[in-house]
């Protein structure tokens, strides 16, 4: 399974009733190639089972499963690999902790974290913001379509760009070079999930053949 396409990144607090396993499905069905679960609220009960059924759901649309900093539920449910921030564990613990056959991405906001976590071993960048959002408190200011093209000139690991991507900028996030684009509230808060995953993937890949 290649680190490529569309990444939908799971978030149950944007829309109120709407599961991470729901989220999961429907933009599988819309043809996303990677699923990350993450919920930074919630208990590890709830997440562990909501990690449990994304992960049969991706296996049966042979996609990939990321957990988001949750390491021990990673290694629990058995998940392809995770995603963890600058202030989480460093690479090699996680790699001790779940093996080396585990993608391991490191999320960056310039090419100076970007070239630490390639060197310590991960296997791809999640890079952004590259546009606002509000899907993530905290967040730091947008540095653009630019840094795109300037980080895939500077690292060899394929870069998942973040924040802000929705069906009127994907295309330019793909003609910078990402091998990802990530994507939250544009799946997540439409009202036909799998419509509008369908839609970002027939955008990227029309773009990435460019």
């Amino acid at each position: 399974m290649k680190l490529e396409g569309i990444y939908v990144i799971t978030d149950e607090s944007l829309v109120n009733g709407r599961m991470h396993n729901q989220i999961a499905e429907a933009a599988l069905l819309g043809g996303a190639n990677i699923i990350q679960l993450r919920d930074k609220s919630c208990t590890d009960k709830h997440f562990y089972y909501e990690a449990l059924k994304i992960r049969e759901l991706t296996k049966k649309y042979s996609a990939i499963f990321i957990i988001n900093d949750r390491v021990h539920i990673a290694k629990a449910v058995n998940a392809d690999g995770v995603n963890c921030g600058q202030g989480d564990l460093s690479c090699k613990v996680i790699r001790d902790l779940l093996g080396e056959k585990a993608i391991i991405g490191i999320s960056c906001s310039s090419i100076e974290e970007a070239i630490k976590a390639e060197t310590e071993g991960a296997n791809y960048i999640g890079f952004g913001p590259i546009f606002p959002t509000c899907t993530k408190t905290g967040c730091l200011k947008e540095i653009g379509l630019e840094m795109i093209s300037k980080v895939k000139n500077t690292v060899k690991i394929p870069i998942a760009s973040i924040a802000g991507i929705n069906k009127d900028n994907i295309h330019l996030v793909a003609q910078h070079g990402s091998h990802m684009a990530c994507v939250v509230s544009a799946v997540v808060t439409s009202q036909n999930m799998q419509k509008t995953t369908k839609e970002l993937v027939e955008i990227w890949n029309n773009h990435k053949k460019l």
